[in-house]
């Protein structure tokens, strides 16, 4: 039995801490929303593709090397690649080629793409924090808003157990001679109404749970449950730490927006350096090695006495014809092998510079030159502007928060005073000197008081959590 016991203990303390591990509190949903949107994984991928671009630029400075070859057979009238000499003979022929160029001097246009290029790498990871930022700000008001609806739906069914129990006092009563049945009647139609806005108010919740795991790109078939953290012990920053000028400063240097626009700026700096380099000659320097094979190629061997002597022509002196001789000879004709073609005779070196200069056209460099600067125009009407809108949202921010903690301060005041007067109504419906509708009233009212403090709670945190965020203090409960 001691034995039995135990194991429903450990089994009751294994399935605790798994429920636990199963919960969803803000940090996971932000993480698993950062590992898995899609819009988050679109921008990485953005990303990776400029990082691309900039190992690309930095390549350029580098020798490029290149190598071909080709082979065939030639029918009919041709041209020896060997001798480069017509021939009808049908010839079997294979040429290599080995090349390599670099850019000596370009006026530092290379230097300039590749500054462009890694400024924008950094841009476009910048871009990709601040994609991460806006769904972690998105997931942050989910997440508030289920948790919301969860506390409301919580107080609509607390709703309904007080009603419950003041109904079963009443029939009590009833039963007893002590009140009419109308009483009990009226608790029967609050309870009806209290279980329908119950109804009404978990169906919210289910749409706001539904969208959470929308957002987090979640099946929603998936088991989710959030942690419902105790929202008086939700860390917040005190208002007076928060005046818009100064979070509007930080801002500035930590949001990726501002960062992001500033980085473009500097991009295109690069691109006008690059632009106006592009006008001027670019010096390089080349190498080639190169050799052919073919099949009717010949090589003189040498050449040997036939014994015998040739008639070089008649000379006629004095009436009598001489005869010029030459001794007769032949030469040998080898035809040589496959490598001694390709790696001795016909083998060829060359190298040198070479002076790229720009005369004529059609205005495209200098078109070019001028785009890029009308560009850094529209990248600094671009960031005045993101800057403005950064500016108004907080303020926008500062104020809302205001009026939110405002809200909720007399949200508070006014549930108290709610609550206080049920506990009066109770007293003096309980001595039956209250009728069960002004219960029933004050009961309401005293619900849709805590409703309105719930909510005004919520809200007030939110718009503290923007502040943070514009802060630079990131998103966390």
């Amino acid at each position: 039995m001691k034995n039995f016991l135990l194991a429903c203990i450990l089994l009751l303390a294994t399935s605790k801490i798994h429920a636990q591990q199963d919960t969803w509190d803000l940090r996971r949903c932000v993480e698993y929303a950062i590992a898995n949107n899609i819009s988050v994984k679109q921008a990485d991928v953005t990303a990776r593709t400029f990082a691309l671009q900039a190992k690309f630029a930095r390549a350029q400075i580098y020798p490029n090397v290149g190598f071909n070859t080709s082979g065939g057979l030639n029918f009919g009238r041709s041209v020896d690649p060997t001798s480069n000499q017509y021939t009808t003979n049908s010839v079997l022929f294979q040429s290599y080629n080995l090349t390599s160029g670099v850019t000596l001097f370009n006026f530092f246009k290379l230097r300039n793409d590749i500054k462009a290029a890694e400024a924008l790498q950094g841009a476009n990871e910048i871009n990709l924090n601040a994609v991460r930022n806006n769904i972690s700000l998105n997931v942050a008001a989910s997440y508030l808003q289920y948790l919301l609806a969860i506390e409301t739906a919580n107080a609509a069914k607390l709703q309904i157990q007080q009603t419950q129990s003041q109904l079963s006092n009443t029939r009590k009563l009833v039963d007893a001679g002590s009140m009419p049945e109308l009483n009990a009647a009226q608790f029967e139609a609050q309870l009806a109404t209290d279980s329908s806005s119950y109804i009404t108010d978990q169906g919210l919740a289910d749409q706001q749970k539904i969208a959470l795991m929308g957002l987090l790109n979640l099946d929603a078939a998936t088991p989710f449950e959030v942690s419902v953290p105790d929202v008086d012990k939700i860390p917040l920053e005190a208002l007076s730490e928060m005046q818009p000028a100064d979070v509007y400063q930080r801002a500035l240097s930590t949001q990726p927006l501002q960062r992001f626009d500033s980085l473009n700026i500097v991009v295109q700096q690069f691109k006008i350096r690059s632009a106006r380099s592009a006008m001027y000659p670019t010096l390089g320097a080349f190498v080639q090695l190169g050799s052919n094979y073919a099949s009717t190629f010949r090589e003189f061997g040498g050449a040997y006495s036939t014994g015998k002597y040739d008639t070089l022509g008649v000379v006629p002196v004095n009436g009598t014809n001489y005869y010029a001789l030459t001794p007769g000879f032949g030469t040998f004709i080898s035809k040589p092998s496959y490598w001694r073609q390709i790696g001795n005779i016909n083998f060829s070196q060359a190298f040198g510079l070479q002076l790229t200069v720009p005369i004529f056209n059609n205005r495209a460099l200098r078109t070019n030159y001028e785009s890029a600067k009308l560009n850094m125009e529209t990248y600094k009407l671009n960031q005045q502007q993101d800057n403005l809108t950064l500016q108004t949202n907080v303020y926008q921010a500062y104020s809302s928060s205001v009026s939110a903690m405002q809200k909720y301060n007399a949200s508070t005041k006014a549930y108290e005073i709610d609550e206080y007067a049920f506990e009066l109504a109770k007293k003096r419906y309980e001595i039956g000197v209250l009728s069960t509708i002004d219960y029933i009233t004050t009961q309401t009212n005293m619900f849709k008081a805590k409703i309105d403090q719930l909510s005004a709670h919520y809200d007030y945190v939110f718009k503290m959590k923007i502040l943070e965020f514009y802060k630079g203090q990131g998103v966390k409960l």
